[in-house]
């Protein structure tokens, strides 16, 4: 029998939810992109164990998944500490679930589990469904009162910080008070959404623009939740920014950032980052056919945003678009001078971006000739004057 190496020894001390945790962390610090030695060793190992034993380490026991299923909707995977309006991190709910069991109602959590333990064993998924949401509801009034107070709050950044190293920890913590406050608004929400939103066109936008305003109403402070859900059907994830521009009264950065849904460009570059990380954990991969996709998605999504928005490298937006460019141009090129120049790179190719063609630019003019003149006929007196 092969003796355990010192690694293995190590591992097996800990408890099950402990080694998922530690997994859970080392994954997402790959992600961000620290390198930590000796981490390979230590994942490979963790994945092993959890692969022979036929689960997923991030897999939520049953009581936890009914817990945190309004969430479902507006999880998002991958490298957690960078700016996600209206999402959280799908990494985050180990370490939540724990501080709320451990730490805010323990009796209560403890009751709950056991209950829900009972009820889904006895297959009334019903009755499941309804313990969860009165839990929801004494999580969601307990956590009211502990984050009111700056004092109270800062106990529990700190608190968090012993069950996860990610800073996103505490703003999902927050975004779940948000969501389970507005829990069956966000659901009536949700159900009435179309299934897909392939062009958005006016007659789509007009549709969505009357939902959010009526949403809003009540739950302002929950928009950016409702828009994520939005945006989870769109086809083209830079479609978000025309809920901004159809109402702005010019295409200045500051005319649009008093549009209602401003937030939408900020969500577009929340998603622009996302891609930034999957692209760096694609080249790192050596998976070149993702990184073009990604790669072809980020540039449509830069030339959209230049396009739609004048002026926006004098504003934050195009601060961050500028930074984040930067960042990506620094992966293309790592990967692409791995090549000698007589062979060239799929990366490099002039054709992912396909906006700067003779076909890309006849097709900007069309759509720029197109607005102006429905711009002419919605406002004619303007025009004479």
């Amino acid at each position: 029998m092969k003796k355990p190496n010192r690694i293995q020894e190590f591992l097996q001390r800990l408890t099950p939810p402990v080694r998922s945790n530690l997994l859970n962390e080392l994954e997402r610090l790959e992600l961000c992109g620290a390198e930590i030695p000796g981490s390979a060793t230590i994942v490979e190992n963790l994945r092993a164990e959890f692969r022979r034993g036929g689960q997923s380490h991030a897999r939520l026991g049953n009581p936890q998944r009914y817990f945190f299923a309004p969430l479902e909707p507006l999880l998002v995977d991958g490298a957690p500490d960078h700016a996600n309006s209206g999402r959280l991190q799908r990494g985050s709910l180990t370490a939540l679930w724990e501080w709320i069991s451990r730490d805010l109602l323990p009796t209560m959590a403890r009751d709950y589990t056991a209950e829900m333990t009972d009820l889904i064993a006895a297959g009334k998924k019903k009755e499941a469904r309804q313990a969860a949401e009165v839990f929801q509801t004494k999580v969601a009034k307990t956590l009211e009162n502990t984050l009111r107070s700056a004092d109270t709050a800062a106990q529990v950044r700190l608190k968090l910080a012993t069950y996860t190293a990610s800073r996103a920890a505490y703003d999902d913590l927050a975004k779940v008070l948000c969501i389970l406050r507005a829990r069956d608004a966000l659901a009536m929400f949700n159900k009435a959404l179309p299934d897909s939103l392939d062009k958005f066109d006016d007659a789509q936008l007009a549709k969505i623009t009357q939902l959010l305003d009526e949403f809003g109403k009540d739950h302002a402070e929950e928009l950016p939740f409702a828009l994520a859900l939005v945006a989870a059907r769109l086809k083209t994830s830079w479609h978000l920014i025309r809920l901004a521009i159809k109402p702005a009264t010019g295409k200045n950065a500051a005319d649009i950032a008093a549009a209602p849904y401003a937030i939408t460009v900020s969500m577009v570059l929340d998603r622009l980052d996302e891609k930034r990380s999957e692209l760096r954990f694609a080249l790192k991969n050596n998976r070149i056919l993702v990184a073009k996709e990604l790669l072809t998605d980020i540039y449509d999504t830069e030339h959209a945003l230049q396009v739609h928005v004048d002026l926006l490298e004098d504003s934050e937006w195009g601060q961050r678009l500028d930074h984040l460019m930067k960042a990506i141009a620094d992966l293309v090129e790592a990967e692409v001078s791995r090549f000698p120049a007589n062979v060239g790179h799929i990366l490099g190719s002039r054709r992912l971006r396909g906006h700067r063609s003779l076909a890309g630019c006849l097709t900007y003019w069309a759509n720029e000739g197109t607005a102006y003149c429905r711009k002419l006929v919605s406002r004619p007196e303007k025009s004479r004057a």
